[in-house]
């Protein structure tokens, strides 16, 4: 009997090859178990605590007494009218215009002012004219008086003739006399259609900004309301940007800290990172019921064009004048807790959806508690403290509660 080589090998000692089939066949199944046990262990999310950055400088001064919110204001504005109603001929400003006192901010029709101005000129001149006809007249009656004086005293004309140049030079002075008053009648009808005509051109009362345009040409305007309010009383407003100050609503429990001249810190919302040192111009003697809070008047000490009427400000009373201090490192600050060390290296987890992304971190000098991030992470991201061992690059996190 023949045996061929196949089964020579399979009776060689050795294990038949079904049998490694099947070791192969349950090393593929563990991997594949392996496999799906790590990706559902890696997708499950991650409960994590989180909190966002601030930039340096962002926080309140560390002797701060307390703290308030309030608003922008302007303490001279005004809304710029006519002293008169008529329609608009020029608008000349718009939102955003600087403007100097005195300056031209809009023209009003002044067809009928121009006629009645031109009238009381021409009466005035002709007063005039009347004037210098009787100073005339009363000039050649005074010199026919003094020659009838003088036939008089050489006998060679009689009293009466005398007597009737003497009453023509008092008539005459008379006359130029009410034409003199006349004059002055005139003279302040006159000047009376000025003033009138002048109010057809309204003019900027300070310097300042223009906020607001409130007319367009061809529109009536008018100082008091008319037409069922079809009527506009104003063309314009204009802000005094020299006068803003900051009115911050204080809780009267409080109050008693507050005192005037006491310094301050002021914060724009729009600019978190901006410091304007401040103090207390007046602490207003007068309560609101409603929401138990007295309103204190704080003057910034430095202008800028960066603040504008009705901006939202937080305003820290401190104790005492701040320090100066050296130039604020730019970079955001950390939680110590937010830094942890992944393969040498200094990161943080900064959230993203419900997502996290692993960021290697540069730190420069601590600043208080916290931890200064100048490279890597910027103010406003949100970190995750505390992060756990089996957090890493793209995990799904869910925040704690």
């Amino acid at each position: 009997m023949r045996i061929d080589g196949a089964q020579r090998d399979d009776h060689d000692g050795g294990p038949p090859k079904w049998v490694w089939g099947l070791v192969a066949g349950l090393v593929v199944l563990a991997l594949l178990g392996a496999g799906a046990w790590w990706w559902l262990a890696g997708s499950k999310p991650v409960a994590v605590q989180t909190t966002t950055a601030r930039a340096n400088g962002q926080g309140a001064s560390a002797d701060a007494v307390l703290q308030a919110t309030g608003y922008v204001t302007a303490r001279r504005m005004a809304t710029v009218s006519a002293q008169m109603t008529g329609t608009l001929t020029e608008v000349l400003i718009d939102e955003g215009v600087r403007v100097k006192k005195g300056q031209v901010l809009a023209r009003l029709d002044d067809t009928g002012l121009r006629a009645g101005l031109a009238a009381a000129e021409a009466q005035l001149r002709s007063s005039q004219a009347t004037q210098n006809q009787l100073r005339a007249q009363l000039a050649q009656a005074e010199a026919d008086a003094r020659r009838q004086a003088e036939l008089a005293a050489s006998g060679m004309t009689t009293r009466q003739s005398q007597e009737q140049t003497a009453t023509a030079v008092k008539a005459y002075a008379a006359q130029l006399e009410a034409a003199q008053r006349q004059a002055e009648v005139l003279q302040a009808q006159y000047a009376q259609a000025r003033v009138n005509f002048d109010y057809a051109t309204v003019r900027a009362p300070f310097d300042g900004v223009v906020t607001a345009r409130a007319a367009q040409v061809g529109e009536i305007i008018s100082p008091l309301s008319a037409g069922g309010g079809f009527t506009r009383t104003g063309v314009g407003t204009i802000v005094d940007m020299d006068s803003l100050e900051v009115n911050v609503d204080v809780n009267e429990a409080y109050i008693a800290q507050v005192k005037p001249d006491m310094p301050c810190e002021a914060v724009l919302d729009a600019y978190p990172d901006w410091k304007v040192p401040a103090h207390v111009v007046a602490v207003i003697p007068s309560a609101d019921r409603g929401k138990a809070t007295v309103k204190v008047r704080v003057a910034l000490d430095q202008k800028d064009d960066r603040v504008v009427p009705d901006m939202g400000v937080r305003v820290s009373f401190l104790a005492a004048k701040p320090k100066a201090q050296q130039a604020v490192v730019p970079g955001a600050l950390l939680p110590p807790e937010a830094v942890v060390l992944r393969d040498g290296a200094q990161v943080v987890f900064v959230l993203s959806e419900n997502h996290v992304d692993q960021r290697v971190v540069q730190l420069g000098a601590d600043v208080g508690k916290f931890k200064l991030a100048t490279a890597g992470v910027k103010a406003g991201d949100t970190v995750v403290i505390a992060p756990p061992a089996e957090l890493k690059q793209g995990s799904t996190v869910v925040s704690k509660e």
